[in-house]
């Protein structure tokens, strides 16, 4: 009885071990985003996804972060994109932060949201927790489209069981300082604000 508690005592240290590292292993972040997220305007290492691999580094919680954002992509660029991103990163967390190109150029709702399911069922199909970044657009195309285009966020992260940010320019968009001369991309002033309204979102994730 002695010897067989013994080996169970090792066996079970041995498999604990394990599970604590599997836990603690670092977190690969994956970012698929649009200029929002490419720091377009900006100094390099002035955009929201770099402040958050240094708030990360600060707070000592190990983290791969991948910024596969480029400016002017959309739904349809990030579905066509995200397979290979996904075999060559292996992310533990995609971060969907896309959809304001479409909105901006009127594309059909169901259009957007199409390409929106498929990039979640890929990257969850691939092992990957998920979270969606909200967006708002301006009412050029009508109240009707514009809340469309806001709730497809929610619906799909509700769907799916994501996380979600519910806008991503919460506390910046009706602050016209905070942008760039186009008044479309913010300022690097902007991104601390952007980021702490992401972050509540993405620790869970990562830590």
């Amino acid at each position: 009885m002695l010897v067989y508690l013994k080996k169970w005592s090792v066996c079970g240290l041995l498999m604990m071990a394990a599970s604590a590292s599997a836990y603690s292993a670092p977190k690969t972040v994956l970012v698929l985003g649009d200029s929002l997220s490419a720091e377009y305007g900006l100094n390099r290492g002035d955009g929201w996804v770099a402040l958050m691999e240094q708030k990360l580094k600060a707070e000592k919680i190990e983290a791969s972060i991948v910024n596969a954002s480029i400016s002017g992509e959309t739904t349809s660029g990030g579905r066509a994109r995200l397979p290979a991103l996904l075999t060559r990163h292996k992310p533990d967390v995609v971060v969907i932060e896309l959809g304001a190109n479409d909105g901006l150029r009127g594309l059909q709702v169901p259009a957007a949201e199409a390409n929106m399911r498929t990039m979640i069922e890929l990257a969850q199909k691939n092992k990957a927790r998920v979270l969606l970044v909200g967006m708002r657009i301006p009412p050029n195309y009508g109240r009707q489209y514009t809340d469309s285009f806001f709730g497809m966020y929610k619906s799909l992260s509700t769907k799916y069981k994501t996380g979600l940010v519910p806008f991503m320019l919460e506390g910046v968009a009706d602050k016209p300082p905070l942008f760039q001369p186009d008044r479309l991309h913010p300022a690097a002033n902007a991104h601390p604000i952007i980021l702490a309204t992401i972050w509540p979102h993405i620790l869970p994730l990562v830590k």
